[in-house]
């Protein structure tokens, strides 16, 4: 199921979502990006936080943002990789490679620069986590935080970080070291 809205119908009690996210501004090759995540949040912060930062995301470019169905965690991963079909995959996963933000930006730019990417799909499973299947297909693991988050704040966390990249791709203050 893909839900897609645009940025300018986002409003605080809404869902919103938009299509296209390139990063930033710069000139050369823009992969796009796909938030691949299982069931919309249920928690009043966490609709709240991807609201906000979906129409952030949205003045900084484009992007897509998938919802798929919830279930167990091998339903959720078989849909996870169904949707995610011919992109980089990203799994988000405590287990993953651990970056600053700064070494976040660098290894996103290095990977559009790469030109052969044309889309990044970031795969957030469900509460029970992604199956070992998953964490093997994919091409990264990366992880929010040694932590491990609940899966509708972990969306939040990554759009902030995806907001925050894009903001020092794009030359803004809003990023501070």
């Amino acid at each position: 199921m893909l839900l897609t809205r645009r940025a300018s119908e986002l409003e605080p009690a809404k869902f919103g979502l938009a299509n296209g996210w390139r990063w930033g501004h710069a000139p050369g090759p823009h992969m796009q990006v796909r938030i691949i995540v299982a069931g919309k949040p249920a928690l009043a912060c966490a609709k709240a936080g991807v609201v906000e930062y979906l129409k952030r995301l949205s003045r900084m470019g484009g992007y897509e943002l998938v919802v798929v169905r919830a279930g167990t965690g091998a339903e959720v991963s078989a849909r996870l990789l169904e949707r995610s079909q011919g992109c980089f995959r990203v799994a988000l996963d405590e287990r993953g490679e651990s970056l600053t933000t700064r070494g976040l930006a660098d290894k996103l730019q290095a990977l559009d620069h790469r030109g052969e990417i044309k889309t990044l799909a970031f795969l957030l499973g469900a509460a029970d986590g992604h199956t070992p299947q998953l964490r093997n297909a994919c091409d990264w693991l990366l992880a929010l935080s040694p932590l491990t988050l609940q899966h509708e704040l972990a969306l939040v966390v990554l759009l902030e970080q995806l907001y925050r990249v894009a903001s020092l791709r794009a030359g803004s203050p809003y990023h501070r070291d």
